[in-house]
Protein backbone atom coordinates (compact mmCIF):
# COMPACT_ATOMS: atom_id res chain seq x y z
CA UNK A 1 0.00 0.00 0.00
CA UNK A 2 1.48 3.30 -1.10
CA UNK A 3 1.67 6.42 1.00
CA UNK A 4 3.93 9.05 -0.60
CA UNK A 5 3.22 11.83 1.88
CA UNK A 6 5.72 11.63 4.80
CA UNK A 7 4.07 10.65 8.05
CA UNK A 8 4.27 13.40 10.68
CA UNK A 9 5.46 12.66 14.18
CA UNK A 10 2.46 11.02 15.84
CA UNK A 11 4.33 9.42 18.70
CA UNK A 12 4.00 12.15 21.33
CA UNK A 13 0.75 13.94 22.18
CA UNK A 14 0.86 17.72 22.05
CA UNK A 15 1.11 19.64 25.32
CA UNK A 16 -2.38 21.14 25.20
CA UNK A 17 -1.69 23.23 28.31
CA UNK A 18 1.20 25.08 26.62
CA UNK A 19 0.24 25.16 22.93
CA UNK A 20 -1.18 28.34 21.40
CA UNK A 21 -4.17 28.15 19.08
CA UNK A 22 -1.98 29.04 16.09
CA UNK A 23 0.54 26.33 16.96
CA UNK A 24 -2.25 23.79 17.36
CA UNK A 25 -3.71 24.66 13.95
CA UNK A 26 -0.31 24.24 12.30
CA UNK A 27 -0.08 20.76 13.83
CA UNK A 28 -3.66 19.98 12.79
CA UNK A 29 -3.03 20.95 9.17
CA UNK A 30 0.09 18.79 8.96
CA UNK A 31 -1.75 15.81 10.41
CA UNK A 32 -4.91 16.45 8.37
CA UNK A 33 -2.98 16.40 5.08
CA UNK A 34 -1.31 13.14 6.08
CA UNK A 35 -4.55 11.51 7.22
CA UNK A 36 -6.45 12.45 4.04
CA UNK A 37 -3.61 11.15 1.86
CA UNK A 38 -3.39 7.96 3.93
CA UNK A 39 -7.12 7.33 3.56
CA UNK A 40 -7.11 8.05 -0.17
CA UNK A 41 -4.13 5.81 -0.87
CA UNK A 42 -5.18 2.84 1.23
CA UNK A 43 -8.98 2.69 1.56
CA UNK A 44 -10.88 2.00 -1.70
CA UNK A 45 -14.08 3.59 -0.38
CA UNK A 46 -12.32 6.90 0.22
CA UNK A 47 -10.60 6.82 -3.17
CA UNK A 48 -13.97 6.31 -4.87
CA UNK A 49 -15.70 8.98 -2.77
CA UNK A 50 -12.96 11.55 -3.40
CA UNK A 51 -12.82 10.78 -7.12
CA UNK A 52 -16.61 11.03 -7.44
CA UNK A 53 -16.48 14.41 -5.68
CA UNK A 54 -13.55 15.49 -7.87
CA UNK A 55 -11.31 16.26 -4.93
CA UNK A 56 -7.91 14.93 -4.00
CA UNK A 57 -5.56 15.14 -1.00
CA UNK A 58 -3.69 17.93 -2.79
CA UNK A 59 -6.72 20.17 -2.35
CA UNK A 60 -6.10 20.28 1.41
CA UNK A 61 -4.09 23.50 1.85
CA UNK A 62 -5.90 24.87 4.90
CA UNK A 63 -8.07 23.46 7.67
CA UNK A 64 -11.17 24.92 6.01
CA UNK A 65 -10.45 22.80 2.94
CA UNK A 66 -11.66 19.75 4.85
CA UNK A 67 -15.15 21.00 3.90
CA UNK A 68 -14.42 20.05 0.28
CA UNK A 69 -14.28 16.36 1.22
CA UNK A 70 -17.30 14.02 1.25
CA UNK A 71 -18.81 12.80 4.51
CA UNK A 72 -18.41 9.32 5.99
CA UNK A 73 -21.52 7.70 7.47
CA UNK A 74 -22.34 4.62 9.50
CA UNK A 75 -23.81 3.13 6.31
CA UNK A 76 -20.37 3.37 4.64
CA UNK A 77 -18.90 1.33 7.48
CA UNK A 78 -21.62 -1.29 7.21
CA UNK A 79 -21.25 -1.57 3.44
CA UNK A 80 -17.52 -2.30 3.83
CA UNK A 81 -18.07 -4.85 6.64
CA UNK A 82 -15.96 -6.27 8.15
CA UNK A 83 -12.50 -4.90 7.28
CA UNK A 84 -12.98 -2.83 4.11
CA UNK A 85 -12.19 0.46 5.89
CA UNK A 86 -8.82 -0.73 7.20
CA UNK A 87 -5.83 1.11 5.73
CA UNK A 88 -3.07 -1.26 6.88
CA UNK A 89 -2.52 -5.01 6.42
CA UNK A 90 -4.22 -7.19 9.04
CA UNK A 91 -0.86 -8.27 10.46
CA UNK A 92 -0.39 -4.64 11.61
CA UNK A 93 -3.78 -4.53 13.37
CA UNK A 94 -3.43 -5.20 17.09
CA UNK A 95 -7.08 -4.94 18.16
CA UNK A 96 -10.57 -4.96 16.67
CA UNK A 97 -13.70 -3.46 18.23
CA UNK A 98 -17.27 -3.35 16.91
CA UNK A 99 -20.66 -1.85 17.65
CA UNK A 100 -23.58 -4.00 18.73
CA UNK A 101 -25.04 -4.27 15.24
CA UNK A 102 -28.65 -4.17 16.47
CA UNK A 103 -29.85 -2.48 13.26
CA UNK A 104 -27.69 -4.35 10.74
CA UNK A 105 -24.06 -5.33 10.39
CA UNK A 106 -21.94 -4.02 13.27
CA UNK A 107 -19.49 -1.23 12.50
CA UNK A 108 -15.99 -2.68 12.83
CA UNK A 109 -12.93 -0.60 13.77
CA UNK A 110 -9.27 -1.51 14.06
CA UNK A 111 -6.14 -0.18 15.76
CA UNK A 112 -2.41 -0.45 15.16
CA UNK A 113 -0.03 -0.48 18.12
CA UNK A 114 0.49 3.25 17.56
CA UNK A 115 -3.27 3.85 17.47
CA UNK A 116 -3.67 2.09 20.82
CA UNK A 117 -0.88 4.18 22.36
CA UNK A 118 -2.43 7.45 21.18
CA UNK A 119 -5.91 6.36 22.29
CA UNK A 120 -4.52 5.61 25.76
CA UNK A 121 -2.91 9.08 25.79
CA UNK A 122 -6.26 10.71 24.93
CA UNK A 123 -8.11 8.79 27.65
CA UNK A 124 -5.38 9.50 30.22
CA UNK A 125 -5.61 13.21 29.40
CA UNK A 126 -9.40 13.02 29.76
CA UNK A 127 -9.19 11.39 33.18
CA UNK A 128 -6.57 13.87 34.34
CA UNK A 129 -8.85 16.73 33.25
CA UNK A 130 -11.59 15.17 35.39
CA UNK A 131 -9.32 15.27 38.44
CA UNK A 132 -8.03 11.67 38.50
CA UNK A 133 -4.33 11.37 39.28
CA UNK A 134 -1.60 8.73 39.26
CA UNK A 135 -1.86 6.44 42.25
CA UNK A 136 -5.63 6.65 42.56
CA UNK A 137 -7.85 3.56 42.31
CA UNK A 138 -10.38 3.62 39.47
CA UNK A 139 -13.45 1.33 39.37
CA UNK A 140 -14.09 0.70 35.65
CA UNK A 141 -17.72 -0.38 35.15
CA UNK A 142 -17.82 0.13 31.38
CA UNK A 143 -18.49 -3.08 29.50
CA UNK A 144 -15.46 -5.03 28.26
CA UNK A 145 -15.44 -6.88 24.93
CA UNK A 146 -16.19 -5.56 21.44
CA UNK A 147 -17.63 -2.33 22.93
CA UNK A 148 -14.80 0.24 23.07
CA UNK A 149 -15.70 1.59 26.52
CA UNK A 150 -14.19 -0.98 28.87
CA UNK A 151 -10.81 -1.65 27.27
CA UNK A 152 -10.48 1.93 26.02
CA UNK A 153 -10.91 3.31 29.53
CA UNK A 154 -8.74 0.52 30.98
CA UNK A 155 -5.62 1.37 28.98
CA UNK A 156 -6.07 5.08 29.65
CA UNK A 157 -6.25 4.50 33.39
CA UNK A 158 -3.02 2.51 33.24
CA UNK A 159 -1.36 5.14 31.01
CA UNK A 160 -2.20 7.78 33.61
CA UNK A 161 -0.49 5.71 36.29
CA UNK A 162 -3.66 4.98 38.23
CA UNK A 163 -4.79 1.55 39.41
CA UNK A 164 -7.59 0.03 37.34
CA UNK A 165 -10.23 -2.22 38.91
CA UNK A 166 -11.65 -3.93 35.78
CA UNK A 167 -15.16 -4.79 36.98
CA UNK A 168 -17.01 -4.35 33.65
CA UNK A 169 -20.79 -3.81 33.57
CA UNK A 170 -23.62 -5.70 35.26
CA UNK A 171 -23.81 -7.66 38.52
CA UNK A 172 -24.79 -4.52 40.37
CA UNK A 173 -24.70 -6.08 43.86
CA UNK A 174 -21.09 -7.10 43.21
CA UNK A 175 -20.29 -3.55 42.04
CA UNK A 176 -21.58 -2.23 45.36
CA UNK A 177 -19.55 -4.76 47.34
CA UNK A 178 -16.33 -3.98 45.48
CA UNK A 179 -16.79 -0.24 45.92
CA UNK A 180 -17.25 -0.82 49.64
CA UNK A 181 -14.31 -3.26 49.94
CA UNK A 182 -11.74 -1.83 47.49
CA UNK A 183 -12.48 1.84 48.29
CA UNK A 184 -11.82 3.29 44.81
CA UNK A 185 -11.36 7.03 44.32
CA UNK A 186 -13.18 7.21 40.99
CA UNK A 187 -15.73 5.30 38.92
CA UNK A 188 -16.27 5.10 35.16
CA UNK A 189 -19.64 4.01 33.71
CA UNK A 190 -22.77 5.35 32.05
CA UNK A 191 -24.69 8.00 34.03
CA UNK A 192 -27.86 5.91 34.13
CA UNK A 193 -25.93 2.93 35.50
CA UNK A 194 -24.38 5.03 38.25
CA UNK A 195 -27.89 5.90 39.41
CA UNK A 196 -28.67 2.17 39.41
CA UNK A 197 -25.58 1.57 41.58
CA UNK A 198 -26.61 4.36 43.96
CA UNK A 199 -30.07 2.86 44.28
CA UNK A 200 -28.58 -0.59 44.97
CA UNK A 201 -26.41 0.94 47.70
CA UNK A 202 -29.46 2.46 49.38
CA UNK A 203 -31.29 -0.88 49.17
CA UNK A 204 -28.31 -2.51 50.90
CA UNK A 205 -28.33 0.07 53.69
CA UNK A 206 -25.25 1.92 52.37
CA UNK A 207 -25.27 5.71 52.09
CA UNK A 208 -24.11 6.51 48.50
CA UNK A 209 -22.70 9.81 49.78
CA UNK A 210 -20.47 8.07 52.33
CA UNK A 211 -18.32 5.90 50.03
CA UNK A 212 -14.70 6.49 49.07
CA UNK A 213 -15.70 7.76 45.62
CA UNK A 214 -14.87 11.38 44.81
CA UNK A 215 -15.10 11.41 41.02
CA UNK A 216 -17.33 9.86 38.35
CA UNK A 217 -16.39 10.02 34.65
CA UNK A 218 -19.58 9.26 32.76
CA UNK A 219 -20.38 8.79 29.08
CA UNK A 220 -21.73 6.53 26.31
CA UNK A 221 -25.22 8.09 26.44
CA UNK A 222 -26.67 11.62 26.40
CA UNK A 223 -27.31 13.07 29.86
CA UNK A 224 -28.37 16.43 31.19
CA UNK A 225 -26.92 18.81 33.75
CA UNK A 226 -30.00 18.00 35.84
CA UNK A 227 -28.86 14.39 35.98
CA UNK A 228 -25.38 15.61 36.95
CA UNK A 229 -26.94 17.56 39.83
CA UNK A 230 -28.91 14.47 40.93
CA UNK A 231 -25.80 12.26 40.89
CA UNK A 232 -23.60 14.80 42.67
CA UNK A 233 -26.20 15.48 45.34
CA UNK A 234 -26.95 11.82 45.92
CA UNK A 235 -23.35 10.55 45.93
CA UNK A 236 -21.42 13.68 46.98
CA UNK A 237 -18.97 13.37 44.08
CA UNK A 238 -17.83 15.33 41.04
CA UNK A 239 -19.59 13.98 37.92
CA UNK A 240 -17.79 14.71 34.65
CA UNK A 241 -18.76 14.08 31.04
CA UNK A 242 -16.44 12.09 28.75
CA UNK A 243 -17.29 11.92 25.06
CA UNK A 244 -16.35 9.44 22.37
CA UNK A 245 -17.66 6.98 19.83
CA UNK A 246 -16.13 3.84 18.41
CA UNK A 247 -16.15 5.05 14.80
CA UNK A 248 -13.81 7.92 15.73
CA UNK A 249 -11.76 6.02 18.34
CA UNK A 250 -13.84 5.26 21.45
CA UNK A 251 -13.96 7.14 24.78
CA UNK A 252 -11.50 10.00 25.10
CA UNK A 253 -12.33 12.18 22.09
CA UNK A 254 -13.23 14.94 24.55
CA UNK A 255 -13.70 15.39 28.29
CA UNK A 256 -14.85 17.93 30.83
CA UNK A 257 -12.50 19.63 33.23
CA UNK A 258 -13.29 19.39 36.92
CA UNK A 259 -12.21 23.04 37.19
CA UNK A 260 -15.01 24.30 34.93
CA UNK A 261 -17.64 21.56 34.29
CA UNK A 262 -18.77 23.48 31.21
CA UNK A 263 -18.74 20.84 28.48
CA UNK A 264 -16.07 18.49 27.13
CA UNK A 265 -12.87 19.95 25.70
CA UNK A 266 -12.00 18.28 22.39
CA UNK A 267 -8.48 16.94 22.05
CA UNK A 268 -7.89 18.70 18.75
CA UNK A 269 -4.37 17.42 18.25
CA UNK A 270 -6.04 14.03 17.59
CA UNK A 271 -9.49 14.99 16.23
CA UNK A 272 -10.70 17.85 13.99
CA UNK A 273 -14.33 18.81 14.79
CA UNK A 274 -16.96 20.51 12.65
CA UNK A 275 -20.63 21.28 13.18
CA UNK A 276 -22.96 21.11 10.17
CA UNK A 277 -26.60 21.66 9.36
CA UNK A 278 -27.98 18.14 9.60
CA UNK A 279 -30.38 18.67 6.69
CA UNK A 280 -28.15 20.46 4.17
CA UNK A 281 -24.68 19.31 5.24
CA UNK A 282 -23.48 22.92 5.18
CA UNK A 283 -20.90 23.93 7.82
CA UNK A 284 -22.08 26.10 10.70
CA UNK A 285 -19.95 28.67 12.54
CA UNK A 286 -18.80 28.07 16.10
CA UNK A 287 -21.58 28.84 18.54
CA UNK A 288 -24.42 27.48 16.36
CA UNK A 289 -26.07 24.16 17.17
CA UNK A 290 -25.97 21.37 14.61
CA UNK A 291 -24.64 17.88 13.93
CA UNK A 292 -21.12 17.08 15.10
CA UNK A 293 -18.63 15.80 12.49
CA UNK A 294 -15.13 14.46 13.18
CA UNK A 295 -12.00 13.83 11.15
CA UNK A 296 -9.38 11.70 12.91
CA UNK A 297 -5.90 13.18 12.45
CA UNK A 298 -3.62 10.36 13.62
CA UNK A 299 -5.32 7.01 12.98
CA UNK A 300 -3.33 4.47 11.01
CA UNK A 301 -5.49 1.32 10.89
CA UNK A 302 -8.86 3.03 10.51
CA UNK A 303 -8.65 6.61 9.17
CA UNK A 304 -11.92 8.52 9.47
CA UNK A 305 -12.71 11.52 7.28
CA UNK A 306 -15.67 13.79 8.14
CA UNK A 307 -17.64 11.18 10.06
CA UNK A 308 -21.24 12.25 10.77
CA UNK A 309 -21.83 11.39 14.42
CA UNK A 310 -25.56 12.37 14.50
CA UNK A 311 -24.85 14.00 17.88
CA UNK A 312 -26.23 17.53 18.30
CA UNK A 313 -24.04 20.18 19.91
CA UNK A 314 -22.18 23.42 19.24
CA UNK A 315 -18.51 24.37 19.35
CA UNK A 316 -17.37 26.94 21.93
CA UNK A 317 -14.03 28.49 22.94
CA UNK A 318 -11.89 26.52 25.37
CA UNK A 319 -11.83 27.56 29.02
CA UNK A 320 -9.74 25.17 31.11
CA UNK A 321 -7.69 24.44 27.95
CA UNK A 322 -7.74 27.65 25.86
CA UNK A 323 -5.94 26.17 22.81
CA UNK A 324 -8.75 23.71 22.06
CA UNK A 325 -12.48 24.15 21.63
CA UNK A 326 -15.23 22.82 23.85
CA UNK A 327 -18.38 21.12 22.72
CA UNK A 328 -21.62 21.82 24.51
CA UNK A 329 -22.84 18.78 26.41
CA UNK A 330 -24.56 16.42 23.96
CA UNK A 331 -28.15 15.92 25.08
CA UNK A 332 -29.61 14.54 21.87
CA UNK A 333 -29.02 12.91 18.52
CA UNK A 334 -30.63 13.44 15.13
CA UNK A 335 -31.88 9.85 15.22
CA UNK A 336 -33.18 10.16 18.84
CA UNK A 337 -35.62 12.89 17.92
CA UNK A 338 -39.32 12.07 18.43
CA UNK A 339 -41.84 13.84 16.20
CA UNK A 340 -45.11 13.95 18.10
CA UNK A 341 -48.02 15.58 16.30
CA UNK A 342 -45.67 18.01 14.55
CA UNK A 343 -43.57 18.78 17.65
CA UNK A 344 -39.89 17.77 17.70
CA UNK A 345 -38.64 16.62 21.09
CA UNK A 346 -35.76 14.70 22.64
CA UNK A 347 -35.83 12.31 25.63
CA UNK A 348 -33.38 14.58 27.47
CA UNK A 349 -35.97 17.38 27.47
CA UNK A 350 -38.26 15.12 29.46
CA UNK A 351 -35.39 13.99 31.68
CA UNK A 352 -34.69 17.62 32.56
CA UNK A 353 -38.29 18.11 33.72
CA UNK A 354 -38.53 14.78 35.56
CA UNK A 355 -35.39 15.50 37.57
CA UNK A 356 -36.93 18.78 38.68
CA UNK A 357 -39.76 16.91 40.46
CA UNK A 358 -38.84 16.03 44.04
CA UNK A 359 -41.72 13.57 44.40
CA UNK A 360 -40.72 11.50 41.36
CA UNK A 361 -37.79 9.11 40.95
CA UNK A 362 -35.26 9.62 38.11
CA UNK A 363 -36.38 6.35 36.50
CA UNK A 364 -38.65 6.68 33.47
CA UNK A 365 -39.27 5.23 30.02
CA UNK A 366 -41.13 6.66 27.05
CA UNK A 367 -43.64 4.60 25.06
CA UNK A 368 -44.78 5.66 21.60
CA UNK A 369 -48.18 4.29 20.59
CA UNK A 370 -50.82 5.08 18.00
CA UNK A 371 -54.36 5.98 18.99
CA UNK A 372 -56.49 5.97 15.87
CA UNK A 373 -54.65 8.12 13.33
CA UNK A 374 -52.62 10.02 15.93
CA UNK A 375 -49.33 9.17 17.64
CA UNK A 376 -49.30 9.30 21.44
CA UNK A 377 -46.43 9.41 23.94
CA UNK A 378 -46.63 8.08 27.49
CA UNK A 379 -44.00 8.74 30.12
CA UNK A 380 -43.97 5.90 32.66
CA UNK A 381 -42.27 7.27 35.79
CA UNK A 382 -41.65 5.73 39.20
CA UNK A 383 -42.80 7.52 42.30
CA UNK A 384 -40.55 8.10 45.30
CA UNK A 385 -40.91 5.26 47.81
CA UNK A 386 -40.49 7.67 50.72
CA UNK A 387 -43.64 9.66 49.83
CA UNK A 388 -47.32 8.82 49.97
CA UNK A 389 -49.21 7.97 46.80
CA UNK A 390 -51.39 11.09 46.80
CA UNK A 391 -48.35 13.40 46.88
CA UNK A 392 -46.74 11.55 43.96
CA UNK A 393 -49.97 11.59 41.94
CA UNK A 394 -50.20 15.34 42.38
CA UNK A 395 -46.59 15.68 41.21
CA UNK A 396 -47.37 13.58 38.12
CA UNK A 397 -50.15 15.99 37.16
CA UNK A 398 -47.83 18.97 37.63
CA UNK A 399 -45.20 17.26 35.46
CA UNK A 400 -47.74 16.56 32.71
CA UNK A 401 -48.66 20.25 32.58
CA UNK A 402 -45.00 21.34 32.63
CA UNK A 403 -44.25 19.09 29.66
CA UNK A 404 -47.19 20.63 27.80
CA UNK A 405 -45.94 24.15 28.62
CA UNK A 406 -42.22 23.59 27.93
CA UNK A 407 -42.28 21.07 25.08
CA UNK A 408 -45.56 21.99 23.42
CA UNK A 409 -47.04 18.50 23.18
CA UNK A 410 -49.38 16.53 25.40
CA UNK A 411 -47.48 13.65 27.01
CA UNK A 412 -49.42 11.38 29.32
CA UNK A 413 -47.70 10.64 32.63
CA UNK A 414 -48.30 7.20 34.09
CA UNK A 415 -47.12 6.73 37.67
CA UNK A 416 -45.38 3.43 38.43
CA UNK A 417 -44.49 1.78 41.73
CA UNK A 418 -40.86 1.98 42.95
CA UNK A 419 -38.57 -0.64 41.43
CA UNK A 420 -40.93 -1.69 38.62
CA UNK A 421 -39.15 -0.15 35.62
CA UNK A 422 -36.01 -1.74 34.09
CA UNK A 423 -32.65 -0.67 35.47
CA UNK A 424 -29.61 0.17 33.38
CA UNK A 425 -26.54 -2.07 33.39
CA UNK A 426 -24.91 -0.13 30.57
CA UNK A 427 -26.51 2.04 27.91
CA UNK A 428 -30.12 2.68 28.89
CA UNK A 429 -33.00 2.22 26.45
CA UNK A 430 -35.25 5.17 27.14
CA UNK A 431 -37.70 5.03 24.20
CA UNK A 432 -39.92 2.07 23.22
CA UNK A 433 -41.75 2.46 19.90
CA UNK A 434 -44.92 0.34 20.19
CA UNK A 435 -46.67 1.70 17.10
Amino acid sequence: MANPRPQPDLSTPADITRLSRDELQELQLERLRWSVQHAYDNVPLYRHKFDDARVSPDHIRSLDDVQKLPFTTKEDLRETYPFGMFAVPMDEVRRVHASSGTTGHPTVVGYTEGDLDRWADAVARSLEAAGIRAGMKVHNAYGYGLFTGGLGAHTGIEKLGATVIPVSGGQTARQVQLIRDFEPDAILCTPSYLLTIAEAMEAAGIDPAATSLTTAVLGAEPWTNEMRDEIERRMRINALDIYGLSEVVGPGVASESVATKDGPHIWEDFFLPEVIDGDTGEPLPDGETGELVFTALTKEAFPVIRYRTRDLTRLLPGTAYPAVRRMEKVTGRNDDMIILRGVNLFPTQIEELVLGMEALAPHFVLELTRKGRMDALTARIERKSSLDLATCQAAALVLQQRMKDHIGARIEVKLEEPGTLPRSEGKYQRVYDLR
